[in-house]
């Protein structure tokens, strides 16, 4: 048997051994030896004007029924609060690069069309300083993409001077006209959304010279952000693994290794997808087995597409001053059946929540390189935390898999080492289980560890070294059916339980629902 070594820089699937169900899985974790930092930023949240994403899902206006703040929901800011979101993308998508933010700020908003998601008419009525506020509200930050695709540097460069400067110019007056006298921080800027598609249908070259006018002018001033916490800048990156997207990374890359004092970046975009067939998508309910196992063998090609773009981007910046950052990732389904097709309506299961922990497990192995990633979407969109309907709320499988992995959130990354098995169903083998683990600023470790068989429970054993392990304990997350899902009517269907284990003689013992995940610290 060859073993599975959950490293950052090794691959998720490295290599299977089989394992008969009844065979205890056994794992080591040394808790001297540690990797790169997981940083926070790797569990963002991405909120686009799409759908119910924005209007009703956070906004609902301050004459609402619906108790609210200043307009926005306070029960989505409660639930959001929970997860310590580290960043929120705003306003998009494909919505960023027709966005301009002039129409959303002021006491008379423009009306305008959403032509990318359904058509609708955009009222504007949630802007620039309702992001700002709500981001406030949850304890977030910001990550404004700007429009490269149909707007100018000129836009963009008076959108961030209208934002950040505490100097009394024209803008800053102006924006303490609509409410906010003080300058906002802006910790992240995207410069434009998927420029080699919705975002302008660009070339690398023609992106590139576009992408170095916007960095070179669109400054922050804030003058809380121009030492330790100034703003990184996003480029776009690749989309995929053909030749396309590694040409693009090949010609982003090859530019910045020569780039000048006047124009910099500090962020590669990647965005991944699981879909299977774009023509013909899976449903997200009533689905079985063989779904199940395809699907999520497709999510773990994120692995492969990581490494590759990871290796132009060596060639370029070996010392990994760029980070990879995966702002759009998550499953994508047919729209439930009776929803706009625009809107991107979709149900969340059990299914999904073992596809999120997979692949914040990928991210986490990927640390040194991968330190931000945005799921899609926040709500009421795709893979989402959180559906609503007018005055109901529903907590989604994959919010509680966030919840539970609060605990990595810029924590230290810890090797473990383990034999995962295959979990097979027809033609397709996946790793049995998957796990991961790291300390928390505390010394606390923590391990997160996912049973991907549907059918079969497996006993799980880990030798610990470098520590003396006396107490763990922390919650697992399973459900009846991999296409159990939470709905209004029934909320609690697929909810985490309490879980300890037993410790005994420097090994950590526990056994493991079918279709679960499960996140434990050890004391």
């Amino acid at each position: 048997m060859r073993k599975f070594l959950a490293f950052f820089s090794l691959a998720v699937v490295a290599a299977f051994a089989p394992v008969a169900h009844a065979q205890k899985i056994e794992m080591s974790v040394d808790a001297t030896k540690t990797g790169a930092k997981i940083d926070r930023n790797l569990f963002g949240q991405f909120a686009e004007h799409l759908g119910h994403g924005i209007y009703e899902g956070i906004w609902v206006g301050p004459d609402s029924s619906i108790p609210n703040t200043r307009g926005i929901r306070n029960d989505v800011v409660a639930a959001l609060k929970a997860l310590k979101v580290p960043n929120v993308r705003w306003p998009g998508g494909c919505f960023a690069d027709e966005y301009h933010w002039r129409k959303g700020i002021g006491s008379k908003r423009a009306v305008t069309l959403n032509p990318n998601w359904g058509g609708v008419a955009e009222p504007n009525t949630f802007g620039t300083h309702e992001y700002f506020d709500f981001l406030d509200q949850i304890g977030s930050e910001a990550y404004v993409s700007v429009n490269i695709g149909s707007g100018t540097p000129q836009e963009a460069a008076e959108w961030l001077e209208y934002l950040t400067t505490a100097q009394s110019t024209t803008l800053a007056q102006e924006r303490a006209a609509n409410g906010h006298p003080s300058p906002y921080k802006v910790a992240f800027l995207g410069m434009g959304n998927e420029s080699w598609d919705c975002g302008g249908n660009m070339t690398p070259e023609y992106y590139l010279d576009q992408m170095k006018i916007y960095s070179r002018f669109v400054r922050n001033f804030n003058p809380e952000q121009q030492d330790k916490q100034q703003m990184l800048k996003i480029a776009v990156g690749p989309g995929g693994s053909e030749s396309r997207w590694t040409d693009w990374t090949e010609t982003v890359m090859k530019a910045y290794a020569g780039h000048t004092w006047s124009w910099d970046m500090n962020g590669l975009s990647m965005h991944n997808y699981t879909v299977m067939d774009w023509e013909h998508k899976y449903a997200s309910t009533g689905f079985g087995e063989t779904e199940y196992a395809k699907f999520l063998k497709n999510t773990l090609e994120m692995n492969d597409l990581i490494k590759k773009h990871s290796a132009i981007m060596d060639k370029y910046d070996p010392q990994k001053k760029v980070a990879l950052a995966v702002d759009e990732w998550g499953s994508w389904y047919a729209p439930l059946p009776g929803s706009n097709p625009g809107f991107l309506v979709q149900q969340n299961s059990m299914r999904d929540a073992v596809l999120a922990a997979l692949n914040l497990n990928i991210f986490a192995r990927h640390a040194d390189r991968v330190r931000m990633a945005n799921i899609a979407q926040m709500i009421n969109v795709l893979q989402a935390m959180i559906l609503t309907d007018k005055e109901k709320m529903v907590l989604t499988p994959t919010y509680h898999v966030y919840k539970m992995y609060v605990p990595f959130q810029d924590s230290t990354f810890v090797p473990i080492s383990f034999e995962a098995g295959f979990y097979t169903h027809g033609d397709v083998a996946l790793p049995r289980v998957d796990a991961i683990a790291a300390k928390d600023k505390a010394g606390k470790l923590w391990l997160a560890i996912t049973n991907v068989d549907p059918n079969q429970p497996a006993e799980i054993e880990i030798s610990l070294s470098g520590m003396t392990g006396k107490i763990a304990n922390g919650e697992t997350l399973t459900a009846p059916k991999v296409d159990s899902v939470n709905t209004f009517d029934v909320p609690n269907t697929v909810v985490p339980k309490p879980i300890s284990a037993r410790v005994q003689g420097g090994k950590v013992s526990l056994k493991l629902e079918p279709k679960s995940v499960t996140v434990i610290s050890v004391e």
